[in-house]
């Protein structure tokens, strides 16, 4: 049976080849947008779960209140990993380690910038890397080693064998090979290329060397023995500080591993979410494109029921059950699935380097891996049944005597389920068009919005070796405006764009006893308000000569604000253990996140803690080219061991929206995939309907009706369908882009405009694609429709 079923099937789809390409395409469509879509969403779940013992593995966050709310982040003290280690119940490995930096190594004439860490021999117990040379129970503690990665090593050393050969650590410290590792995946927060000794770390910056509670500076990573540790060693974490630190009141906590990159927000010291949220979006969408495919499948082979009521008919009077038949309906979409699926895995090989380049995200099929072949073929099988079930229950139910009679199906069922289906394909379009629209809008607002200054031709240039010497800047500064290339030089504590250092450690007279206010707090050199062109709203800017500023210091507007100055100008301001000045008042800027309010920030003198960058603005009557030649000519002629690493402060300030980007453009792109789904729904629902009223159409221009009356006739019936749709569609779009808006401080006001517009591009797209099939029937011969009358 199944063999003729089989036969029965490849005849129906060989002999209706139109509508069979229109059900594999759209299915195709379908299950690739999902695929891709699930690729996606599994990518970024499978982040920093490579690890044996991920689910035992945390992160101490640490918990501050200031400026009346509670900062959560993953920086802590340099005392934290021993102080774990030696004092809370149930942990096996406690390791603290410098987040991922841009460090110089060299061999030879070789000089690569690589991304490094500092750590203890304990943290490769815990994140236990593949060793493809050297041993993991010996690494990181001979001062002057190092361990690569594979790529990095064959960057440096090519086809040599690099264990026991040296490098240079920024031209300075040689280090011995000690181990090579396998590369790291990209999914993986941690993401390094080299791991160097934490005592390493302590030979090259002094002041780590004593135990400080007040300096969050490193990131503390624990392994417990068990789980079942995790509630007592949790509770223990919270009073760590107080313990260690007298009027410490921060508390810590573990974060597990596996939901650092998925759960990075909180609110009032909990986790609230993140990513996640973006993944559920994502999870949905893949789905209800997938949901869309499979109603299309339902209503173009419901359309074609007129033409399978006779062969229902006969097999019916020759014995067919009504269960033979809808295996046979069934088995026919389950055939259509597999073919859907092949087409599917071309567009999705196809279309993943294009994703990967525009997302800057790794996505592959994983053919090697048993959990993608069984997900697959659920996915197959659950897409064909659920496709094909409306048609088999629906065809199958014909009566034989009443179809080989000649006598009309009755349809009235029928057609208000296609009905139904295809608003439900237009309610989640018409969702999709208003919710990506208003992403763009927002990220248009927040890109657009004042920050305070001007990232135009705004070049930053990374301080490296020579260059770390306020002498050495100061003829850097010279000669760069020497040259022309540039109109304005100053320097900064560290990149402009990214946050960074910040402090409790601020009081002034006025100050509520127990008050915590959390100051961001940067370096800058002199020229720093006319270089990044933000304003000074009072006082002045630091001296670069004449009079020293070493005692000086400058606020932003929130910083004045938050401590409540009547006479900021010249008040005292103690601010790492000394008496300061405060000499000026800068107008705020952006420097974290462009979607919150700008937080204080207290400024001191770069020549009382090195500078990390120098910013330059550009001259605009010089060419771009030549003054980024200029530009790197004099600092190579500075620090020739050192290549350039510079970059346009707008670049940087790009990456803040890279998520709203992501989104934004996902949405697009898939929402697309899904209006053009629906519109196959939508042509399937206008061929049933042009096949049930052929002949009224006939008899219509019979006695005179035009072409046009014709078409309005038809399409009077589909505008008022997508007129539903987008009333039901509106307010569920509001409530989930309302919801999605108030995680922003900086938002804007939902208007007409993006409800305006699902309206008309929906009304639009529905009158074009039935009126391609309208005008085919309106004129058509009538004589055709009515000669057997």
């Amino acid at each position: 049976m199944f063999k003729l079923n089989f036969k029965i099937a490849l005849r129906n789809l060989w002999k209706n080849k139109g509508f069979s390409l229109i059900n594999i395409g759209g299915l195709a469509i379908g299950l690739a947008s999902c695929m891709v879509l699930l690729l996606y969403v599994a990518y970024e779940w499978s982040y920093d779960k490579q690890f044996t013992d991920n689910d035992k593995t945390y992160i101490v966050y640490q918990n501050s209140v200031a400026n009346g709310k509670t900062f959560s982040w993953a920086w802590t003290p340099n005392a934290m990993a021993k102080e774990v280690e030696a004092k809370i119940p149930g942990v096996k490995y406690a390791s603290h380690s410098t987040y991922p930096n841009a460090k110089l190594i060299s061999y030879g004439e070789k000089k690569i910038s690589s991304r490094a860490v500092f750590a203890d021999p304990s943290f490769v117990k815990i994140f236990d890397y593949k060793f493809i040379k050297g041993s993991a129970s010996q690494v990181l503690k001979d001062v002057n080693s190092i361990i690569l990665t594979k790529s990095f090593a064959e960057k440096l050393f090519g086809n040599e064998d690099p264990i026991n050969k040296s490098v240079k650590l920024e031209n300075e410290d040689v280090l011995k090979v000690a181990a090579i590792i396998e590369d790291v995946p990209a999914n993986t927060s941690i993401y390094l290329e080299c791991i160097m000794p934490w005592q390493l770390f302590v030979k090259r910056e002094s002041w780590v060397k004593e135990d400080n509670w007040g300096n969050n500076m490193c990131l503390t990573v624990v392994q417990l023995k068990d789980n079942n540790f995790f509630d007592t060693a949790n509770a223990q974490m919270h009073g760590i500080y107080k313990r260690n630190q007298k009027g410490n009141t921060a508390e810590a906590l573990l974060h597990p591993l596996t939901k650092w990159h998925l759960y990075s927000d909180f609110e009032n010291g909990k986790s609230v979410g993140g990513k996640i949220d973006q993944l559920k979006i994502f999870l949905m969408l893949a789905f209800c494109i997938l949901l869309i495919a499979c109603v299309n499948f339902m209503n173009l082979s419901t359309a074609r029921s007129e033409g399978r009521a006779k062969e229902v008919g006969v097999r019916k009077a020759i014995g067919s059950s009504r269960r033979s038949l809808i295996n046979q309906f069934l088995l026919e979409s389950v055939l259509l699935t597999v073919i859907s699926t092949v087409l599917a895995f071309i567009l999705v090989e196809i279309s993943v380097p294009y994703f990967n380049n525009l997302l800057d995200i790794k996505l592959e099929i994983d053919y090697s891996n048993s959990r993608f072949w069984i997900t697959l073929l659920l996915l197959m099988v659950v897409t064909g049944l659920v496709a094909g079930s409306y048609p088999a229950l629906y065809l199958s139910s014909f009566e034989p005597i009443k179809v080989l009679k000649g006598f009309r199906i009755k349809t009235d069922s029928s057609v208000s389920v296609r009905k139904v289906l295809v608003v439900g394909q237009f309610v989640f379009a018409a969702c999709l068009i208003v919710c990506t629209s208003v992403i763009y809008q927002q990220l248009s607002y927040v890109k657009n919005k004042p920050i305070g200054y001007n990232k135009a031709n705004l070049v930053q240039i990374a301080v490296q070796g020579k260059m770390a010497n306020q002498t050495k800047l100061d003829l850097i500064k010279a000669q760069l405006l020497k040259s022309g290339a540039v109109s304005n030089v100053t320097f900064f504590s560290q990149d402009i764009t990214e946050s960074g250092n910040n402090t409790t450690d601020v009081s002034w007279k006025g100050k509520i006893p127990g008050e915590s206010i959390l100051f961001n707090n940067r370096g800058i050199g002199g020229d720093f308000i006319k270089t990044i062109g933000t304003e000074l709203v009072a006082g002045r800017e630091f001296l670069t000569n004449g009079v020293s500023d070493t005692n000086s210091v400058m606020l932003n507007e929130a910083a004045v604000k938050m401590m409540r100055l009547k006479d900021p100008i010249g008040a005292t301001i103690r601010f790492w253990g000394n008496e300061r000045k405060n000499v000026g008042i800068v107008k705020d800027f952006v420097v974290e996140s462009a979607y919150q309010k700008v937080a204080p920030m207290i400024f001191f003198p770069s020549s009382t803690w090195s500078a990390s960058v120098i910013i330059a603005r550009l001259n605009p009557d010089q060419n771009l080219s030549s003054s980024l030649e200029a530009i790197d000519a004099i600092v190579k002629g500075i620090e020739p061991n050192y290549p350039v690493n510079r970059k346009f402060v707008d670049e940087g300030f790009e990456i803040k929206f890279k998520d709203e980007k992501l989104l934004g453009t996902l949405s697009n792109w898939f929402g697309g995939f899904s209006i053009f789904i629906s519109c196959l729904g939508l042509l399937g629902l206008a061929l049933f309907m042009a096949e049930q009223r052929k002949k009224e159409i006939s008899i219509r221009k019979v006695l005179g009706a035009s072409t046009a009356n014709i078409l309005a006739l038809l399409n009077k019936e589909f505008i008022k369908l997508v007129a539903i749709a987008n009333l039901i569609a509106f307010p569920l779009a509001y409530i989930v882009i309302n919801q999605w808006l108030s995680a922003f401080e900086y938002r804007i006001t939902i208007s007409v405009l993006p409800f305006a517009l699902a309206v008309v591009i929906s009304l639009l797209i529905a009158f074009l694609t039935v009126s391609i099939q309208s005008v085919k029937v309106a004129k058509a011969n009538p004589i055709d429709a009515l000669k057997y009358e």
